[in-house]
């Protein structure tokens, strides 16, 4: 299956290393998926929003141990996740491509959680 495919899945499963436990820590989250193809090399990025912003327990995992697994629709990937950088450029296309996924089929406003989330990035390696 193309990476590609995976992106019209309604959610992925984020493994993190617990920060104090050192074990493996998986939740499931809403993602918008980007494919990079080069002539050189195909990579992808995977965009998240925390709601709980820093506070989250994945993303004070993630800022501990970049190191992650992401698993979509039965296919895992290895990647490294990072905070997007505050109003940078990722940072709109990130918010911008999650609301859009997602506001349509769901029931109430997305707005605040597009606008007050923090954007969280994982380069994917495909391969």
């Amino acid at each position: 299956m193309e990476i590609a495919e995976l992106a019209t899945e309604q959610y992925c499963y984020l493994t993190t290393t617990g920060r104090a436990s050192g074990e493996p820590r998986e939740i499931e989250i809403w993602f918008s998926l980007v494919p990079n193809a080069t002539r050189a090399t195909e990579r992808a990025t995977l965009y998240m929003i925390s709601g709980g912003g820093e506070r989250a327990n994945w993303v004070k995992n993630l800022r501990k141990d970049a190191l992650c697994t992401v698993r979509i629709a039965g296919a895992t990937f290895q990647g490294a996740g990072r905070v997007v950088a505050p109003g940078s450029q990722e940072d709109a296309v990130a918010r911008k491509l999650l609301f859009e996924k997602y506001s349509p089929g769901y029931s109430g406003s997305l707005e605040a959680w597009a606008r007050d989330g923090l954007p969280v990035a994982v380069d994917l390696e495909l391969s």
